[in-house]
């Protein structure tokens, strides 16, 4: 089942506001989208594997549904 949500905002929040964790908010993952806020995406570590793993298309929302629309 399909999310939703859409990639490209996705993408290009991460891209852009990914160290603020502002991708994880958008598709409801309040709790890692704060723990990334306090750690400036886990050091830039998460941020890459989140991007990473967005641009592939297996990043998923709060529901674990998996983002597969770009708009």
């Amino acid at each position: 089942m399909s999310s939703e949500k859409k990639i490209l905002p996705a993408f290009l929040l991460c891209f852009f506001l990914g160290a603020l964790g502002i991708h994880r908010f958008y598709v409801g993952k309040i709790g890692t989208g704060i723990l990334w806020l306090l750690t400036l995406g886990l050091l830039g570590i998460g941020v890459l594997v989140d991007f990473i793993m967005i641009l592939v298309g297996s990043f998923k929302d709060k529901e674990g549904k998996v983002l597969d629309q770009w708009t």
